[in-house]
């Protein structure tokens, strides 16, 4: 490999260290420095540097910009309404006390197979926060187990675009690659469980102090030990620890829901955390049905646009969809089941059925600004993702490594599982990692007597290794869970790498077999 391509690599992750972690600047200017940093340092032009990193953030934005704001709007609305109080009572009633990550991980893994990652997460992130509430304490090790429940089977599972284009490259069986994928979900989740259990309580003191105060109000949230991390006051104080007895912890609660004026508050992921404070004047919340219409109609649209687009493409014979053309009937239902269009009609579901009918106007609108201000940063700091992986695609680092490491000696599955994490490593995008091993691999199926299940499986299993910051979903779900730095290394960094090494085994066994 270029030793000038490893160097820009290298500068580039390292811009981003240093800036996030011993500068006044944040990760956009972070992001946007190091995608320059990279490109200087691999040699490309300078204009065709800002080209990458505007295309680049244009293209993530397009993608995921108006979903998360549709989706904050969504969750503003269920938090204020007292909807999604409703509808975390109702969830944990369903599942079980103490089964709340494993329920999490489930719902993730479940609602990731139709729908992107990035759109389920911005669509169920408020009920993590709700569960969180209700239950005072938890939030991070729930956040972290559904983003990375959504990572599995989008990883994993057709028809997400990743392991369906690298199944129509590789030439295997879609039905073996979905059933296999499957299995691996399950056996890979309660790896899921285990890490966001593990690294969640640690986490949780630490949480961003907005977003803490967001998820627990002025109510105080209690930690693993049987403390309580004071949410309200003075932000910027993570060490306050209190204790509180459960009398004093519904006082305060019982306290909270009646002071409307001073515990109104904005969510990244969309909400006022005072689900509870009865804002729309309502006196009584919601139930849990008309709560779970504003997620369950979104979700139900893109399922019918992804199934119906699948079974149109496989009566066409176009896995990949490079030259697919859709089918007559299937355009409406692409249509309605457009992130954008189902989200839509989420939020207006939300606002139309949620809402006491004599709910001002003014009232509402005002609402949905907190919502969409809310989520400014984060779609800043997500687009700022896109143009850092643009900028090392368009550098060659992903080309370079691919063709590095097919060259070396390795067990016939191992060839698409190394190439697809460093590529994943070098760019940021799981797809493109899939995308790029499949391609790669493609050629050697055949001299190396390798089954195209067996590949296909290794190109999705690399593709999950280490999500890191120029990874447009890293951003996402550390924004939304509020960890910074190197909190958010150790959260989402660490359990994407636990489920990346839980799945080696997997493979092992799966060539074994096949």
């Amino acid at each position: 490999m270029d030793l000038q391509l490893i160097l820009a690599l290298i500068a580039g992750i390292a811009t981003i260290v240093v800036i996030v972690l011993a500068t006044r600047l944040d990760a956009f200017i972070a992001l946007l420095a190091a995608s320059v940093v990279t490109g200087i340092v691999a040699g490309q032009d300078l204009l065709s540097i800002v080209d990458a990193i505007t295309t680049g953030f244009g293209n993530t934005l397009a993608s995921i910009g108006i979903v998360i704001g549709l989706g904050v709007g969504i969750g503003k609305i269920l938090e204020v309404s007292g909807a999604a109080d409703s509808l975390a009572r109702a969830f944990l009633r369903a599942f079980g006390d103490g089964r709340e990550a494993w329920a999490m991980g489930t719902v993730g893994s479940l609602v990731s197979i139709p729908v992107f990652c990035d759109s389920g997460y911005v669509i169920m992130n408020p009920l993590a926060r709700s569960i969180a509430r209700v239950k005072r304490g938890g939030y991070v090790t729930l956040a972290l187990a559904l983003g990375c429940g959504m990572t599995l089977t989008h990883h994993m599972v057709p028809p997400t675009p990743g392991p369906l284009a690298a199944t129509g490259i590789l030439g295997a069986d879609i039905g073996s690659v979905i059933l296999t994928g499957v299995i691996f979900t399950v056996l890979l989740l309660p790896v899921v469980v285990i890490y966001a259990r593990w690294i969640g309580p640690k986490l949780e003191p630490v949480l961003n102090a907005a977003v803490k105060h967001d998820v627990y109000g002025s109510v105080t949230a209690a930690s693993a030990g049987g403390h309580a991390v004071e949410g309200g006051g003075d932000r910027t104080e993570h060490g306050n620890v209190a204790t509180m007895t459960g009398e004093d912890a519904d006082a305060a609660t019982t306290a909270s829901k009646s002071d409307d004026s001073t515990n109104t508050a904005t969510s990244a992921a969309g909400g006022s955390t005072e689900a509870g404070n009865n804002e729309t004047g309502a006196t009584k919340n919601p139930g849990a049905f008309l709560g779970f219409l504003p997620l369950i109609v979104p979700l139900l649209l893109i399922v019918g646009n992804t199934v119906s687009t699948a079974i149109d493409k496989s009566a066409q014979g176009e896995l990949s969809g490079d030259t697919y053309e859709p089918s007559a009937w299937v355009a409406p239902l692409a249509f309605l089941g457009n992130p954008v269009i189902a989200l839509m009609i989420g939020l207006i579901l939300a606002v139309y059925t949620l809402l006491p009918r004599m709910t001002p106007r003014n009232k509402v609108q005002n609402w949905l600004a907190d919502g969409a201000a809310s989520a400014g940063l984060i779609l800043l700091i997500t687009g700022a993702g896109g143009a850092f992986g643009m900028v090392l695609t368009e550098s060659g680092v992903g080309d370079a490594l691919a063709e590095a490491i097919a060259s070396i000696s390795l067990p016939a599955f191992l060839v698409p599982f190394v190439i697809a994490s460093l590529v994943r490593i070098a760019q940021g995008s799981g797809t493109v990692a899939m995308i790029t091993a499949a391609s790669v691999t493609a050629p050697l199926i055949a001299p190396l007597g390798l089954s195209p299940l067996v590949a296909v499986m290794a190109c999705t299993a690399g593709s999950m290794v280490f999500s890191y910051f120029n990874d447009s979903y890293f951003w996402v779900v550390t924004r939304f869970t509020g960890l910074d730095g190197m909190n958010a290394i150790k959260g989402w960094s660490g359990i994407t790498t636990a489920v990346w090494a839980g799945s080696i085994p997997l493979l092992f066994v799966l060539d074994l077999i096949v």
